[in-house]
């Protein structure tokens, strides 16, 4: 059921409640790894085997868009 084809109360009680939360200290978290990761120099990122431009993709993410697994 897309958003915008909701036939009643009941309908958009039952997409809210289905949809994944991402609570402050998850959004925290988030934060905090994505500005460790943009701190981190060539030698720290060859250690763990990820691109510059991978990691500077990941650190200018905003903190919502994390995948599904992720949030609680």
């Amino acid at each position: 059921m897309a958003l915008t084809e909701y036939t009643s109360r009941n309908d958009r009680v039952a997409v809210r409640k289905a949809a994944p939360r991402f609570s402050l200290l998850n959004a925290l978290a988030v934060w905090q790894s994505r500005r460790a990761l943009a701190q981190l120099d060539a030698h720290a990122l060859e250690d763990i085997g990820i691109s510059a431009s991978s990691a500077a993709k990941e650190a200018a993410k905003p903190i919502w868009d994390v995948p599904t697994t992720w949030r609680s």
